[in-house]
């Protein structure tokens, strides 16, 4: 203090310039004389070389105050004067209680400052002191001299937690006792910790009257209680302790190297304590978000770090069915998307399996859910097993095609019939779910007790089956398992993701389930912990300290189990634990926490608010004062030699001229208006690029066999006659197609005679008739093979047939049962003969009938997409300019060559109009026509 004011400099040594302010002045008072303009005349120059006496002008006094008032101000300013008001103390020792909870972060500066300001009134008055402070861990108080009380205190931090100040009770309570004189200073935040009110309550209790509580009159703390953002923006909880002023303010979304992604501004109420500000942000981006923090707050508790538990998925849908069975409330895609909407986006694939899996993928799906898939070409299935392998999710849900498929891309080895669901069951009595292992990831999810499961596919037993299995039924049989592949994930429900196999997808069950999978995203090593495997717990590897800045974890944290979700504490600071690709983030506050005022009212002591002890530093007033005396002393030399009125001519000269440049410059910025651009017009439709859409007309597959490309064509021309003569149909001329080449969407119904020996079709191929067959074409593939086949042995027509089909995906096949709508969509028929009358024909399995119902057509009120026979059906269809017949049947059946037409028409009429025959108003005209 200097004279008794509160004035205190950070270099005094500084001052001693002060001394020289004299010397100064002796140097500015005398001022050079003025120089003058004097022409050069010689007799004058010669006239002047008397000598004579000069003496200089001295300065004037105003000027030489003005030069002396800079230099002190100047030295002053070097010093460092600090106005630091100090309260006035008693003279026995000092308690000083500081909170440095995570709540006093904020205006820790302040609150710091002003406890030194305690200390060292404390030391000039010959005081000792005693220091706690609130967050730190209790221990025994000792009075210690006041430099070493300063030296500690200028080392204290705040705490990444919130306080649990009751613990300091026993020891200030002995303490007191042990030092009646001693008088308390407590230095709060005001805002209550873990313990409530229970240490001001305490406190007052011990030491009401010689205690004096310093804080701020309304706390400026504000935190973060959590980020949500499942059903939509990220919404993150900004709070208050009390309405304190500060009612608007920005939160800042970081990535993982602390570098911006989104601001967003938040504001609450007049009166209010909490608000919401919400991030709309592509999923890349939001996924990518690490930390949030309120911007400029600085403290632990203003920030909210997110893990892999905080981000939102990008999930993609494909559905394996035909565009017919891909219906509101009736497709497994419908119940998906509805159990996964609230916690990811869901975006469906369109189109065939190959095309919607391709374009989910570059769309950067987190999750793909294959429904009923089956078989798929080898470049799906690499671009799926690399999605996997680089850490994707792969869920996939069981059906008929699944069951017939035969790629590897499953946890777990199914039981397979061929191309049967030789790996299904079906009961009388539905089975339900056993309870999930402790291992399981569902494990802690109730199983409602009207869960039951009609049909399942079958794992091959296997030594790891029971590590891989998640979730079983009552009878042990797996009804979900999973396995790692590479850094992803293989899931699979052994059921169908809709009603058709269990009524699992109707319950509550079904999307808790779907959502612990969707944790496990981008995180598989969690695999291991889940299945009992590996590590329970996750050592620190990042923590906050109190000002929310990331640092190295101190020696006392400790690690954490996987399913942390507490507020930190003193032994699991806030911060990031476990590895860099899954780890867990613990915060200084969880969801649901609220910041509460202490009540300081029942304390009985003296309060005074914390904003009366700020210190001011003027060194920033003198600097400034410095400057403007600079200016008005550079001003005045200016006008004491003249040159103010020499600038003034000058300045009105460059003002013309810069006038006249802007005048140029405008004119010359002044440009012809732009050309406007040719409207581009789309080209007219003509009639030829229309033609093929305009008529209805039967196709054929090119296989570049000369004789069987003779035969289909014959054949479908034979038919096309047949339905013009007895239908309404009136067909065009069939066509053959190229199936790398030609639209294959103008045609309801290809033939494809299968030839031995000819080349595979490529994967081009194959993904364009996979989506023929899903958007609603039916392709009959004809092996021909019905007379050389032979029981227990593929024909050479029949291996080629199955290394066609084996990159397709195609549903469940059975022989062409006697209920089938094709059986009597025109005629009434009970076999479909060829030129060969001893083969089988086979078509999409039907569903099996329930609760004693006759089993519907067809489950998707549509067609099968996949017709197989070994009849050689163009070879009885095929006819002569004539009309003859160019081939002759094989069978003694008189009839089988007017049966292969019936045939015929029955499955164009089929394939144009569905299952309509199906509907019971057609059985009393079916039942009249059948004589009964």
């Amino acid at each position: 203090m200097i004279f008794g004011l509160p004035l205190t400099f950070a270099a005094p040594l500084v001052l001693a310039a002060l001394a020289a302010l004299p010397a100064i002045w002796l140097l500015l008072r005398v001022t050079p004389p003025q120089p003058r303009r004097i022409a050069f005349p010689p007799l004058k120059i010669m006239r002047d070389l008397l000598p004579k006496r000069e003496t200089p002008a001295r300065t004037p006094w105003w000027l030489l105050l003005i030069r002396l008032a800079l230099a002190a101000c100047l030295i002053l300013a070097a010093s460092g004067p600090v106005w630091n008001p100090v309260p006035s103390g008693g003279s026995g020792p000092l308690l000083l209680v500081l909170d440095n909870g995570v709540t006093a972060a904020h205006d820790w500066r302040d609150r710091s400052t002003f406890a030194v300001a305690q200390v060292e009134a404390a030391a000039r008055a010959g005081r000792p002191v005693a220091f706690v402070a609130t967050a730190e861990r209790p221990a025994d108080i000792a009075i210690t001299a006041p430099a070493a009380a300063l030296e500690r205190m200028r080392a204290l931090r705040p705490a990444p937690h919130l306080p649990d100040r009751s613990l300091h009770l026993p020891t200030i309570e002995r303490f007191l006792a042990a030092t009646p004189g001693a008088d308390v200073t407590w230095i709060g935040d005001g805002v209550a910790g873990v313990d409530g009110q229970a240490f001001v309550e305490g406190l007052s209790r011990m030491a009401a009257n010689r205690l004096t509580l310093f804080q701020p009159e309304r706390s400026p703390a504000l935190a973060l209680t959590g980020a949500e953002g499942a059903a939509g923006p990220l919404a993150v909880t900004v709070i208050r302790p009390e309405p304190n002023g500060r009612d608007a303010g920005t939160l800042r979304a970081l990535d993982q190297k602390s570098l911006p992604l989104a601001d967003v501004p938040f504001r609450f109420d007049a009166s209010a304590r909490e608000t919401k500000a919400q991030f709309e942000l592509p999923v890349e981006i939001r996924n990518a978000v690490s930390r949030i923090e309120v911007l400029g707050e600085g403290s632990a508790a203003a920030v909210h770090l997110l893990d892999e538990r905080g981000k939102r998925r990008r999930v993609g849908l494909v559905f394996g069915g035909t565009t017919d069975q891909a219906q509101p409330l009736l497709a497994p895609t419908y119940y998906l998307a509805r159990a996964l909407t609230p916690y990811a986006e869901v975006r469906e694939g369109r189109g065939s399996v190959a095309d919607a899996v391709t374009r989910l993928l570059d769309e950067q799906a987190n999750v793909l859910v294959l429904a009923d898939v089956g078989g798929l070409d080898r470049e799906t299935l690499a671009k799926v097993a690399g999605f996997v392998e680089r850490g994707g999710l792969l869920l996939r849900f069981a059906g008929s095609r699944l069951a017939a498929g035969n790629d590897d891309l499953v946890p777990v080895r199914l039981r397979r019939g061929g191309r049967s669901l030789g790996g299904a069951l079906s009961w009388e009595t539905p089975r339900t779910f056993a309870p999930f292992t402790r291992e399981s990831p569902f494990f802690g999810l109730t199983i409602p007790s009207d869960i039951g499961v009609r049909r399942q596919i079958l794992a091959e037993p296997e030594g790891d089956l029971a590590e891989k299995t998640w979730a079983s039924l009552q009878d042990g049989t797996p009804i979900v398992t999973a396995a790692k592949r590479g850094e992803g994930l293989v899931v699979l429900f052994h059921v169908t993701a809709d009603t058709t196999w269990s009524n699992l997808p109707l319950s509550g069950l079904f999307v808790d389930m779907l959502r612990r999978v969707m944790t496990l995203a981008g995180a598989p090593e969690r695999l291991g912990s889940e299945t009992g495997a590996g590590p329970q717990t996750l050592a620190p590897r990042l923590v906050l300290d109190g000002f929310g800045a990331f640092a190295s974890a101190p020696p006392t944290a400790r690690a954490i189990a996987r399913n942390h979700a507490e507020r930190a504490v003193p032994e699991h600071p806030p911060g990031f634990y476990g590895p860099l690709d899954g780890s867990i983030a613990v915060n200084a506050l969880k969801a649901g926490d609220r910041l509460e005022p202490l009540d300081v009212r029942a304390l009985g002591a003296r309060v005074a608010p914390l904003a009366a002890a700020r210190t001011v530093d003027l060194r920033a007033p003198l600097l400034t004062l410095a400057v403007l005396l600079f200016l008005l002393d550079t001003l005045a030399s200016l006008w004491l030699g003249g040159h103010l009125a020499n600038l003034a001519r000058r300045t009105h000269r460059a003002g013309a001229a810069a006038g006249l440049l802007a005048a140029i410059a405008g004119l010359s910025s002044v440009a012809p208006p732009p050309a406007a651009a040719q409207e581009q017009r789309p080209a007219p439709i003509t009639r030829e690029s229309t033609a093929p859409a305009l008529v209805t007309r039967l196709a054929y597959v090119v296989t570049g066999d000369a004789a069987a490309d003779a035969v289909s064509k014959a054949g479908l021309e034979g038919l096309t006659q047949i339905l013009a003569s007895r239908t309404a149909l009136e067909p065009g001329e069939p066509v053959g197609v190229d199936l790398t080449r030609d639209e294959l969407a103008f045609f309801p119904l290809l033939y494809w005679p299968i030839v031995a020996g000819r080349p595979l079709p490529s994967e081009a191929a194959v993904r364009r008739l996979d989506a023929f067959m899903k958007g609603g074409g039916t392709v009959i593939f004809d092996t021909r093979d019905a007379m050389t086949a032979r029981p227990g042995s593929a024909s050479p027509e029949g291996e080629q047939l199955r290394r066609m089909l084996a990159s397709l995906d195609i549903p469940e096949l059975e022989p062409v049962p006697r209920d089938h709508v094709l059986t009597k969509t025109f005629y009434l028929l009970d076999t479909f003969p060829g030129r060969y009358a001893t083969g089988q024909t086979w078509v999409e399995a039907l569903p099996p009938a329930t609760d004693g119902e006759r089993r519907p057509a067809r489950a998707g009120d549509s067609v099968s997409p996949i017709v197989i026979t070994s009849n050689d059906l163009a070879a009885a269809w095929a006819v002569g300019r004539r009309g003859e017949a160019l081939y002759p049947t094989v069978g003694s059946d008189p009839r089988q060559r007017e049966t292969a037409f019936r045939g015929g028409v029955n499955l164009v009429m089929y394939v144009l109009t569905g299952n309509y025959k199906a509907d019971q108003v057609h059985v009393p005209a079916l039942l009249e026509r059948l004589g009964q």
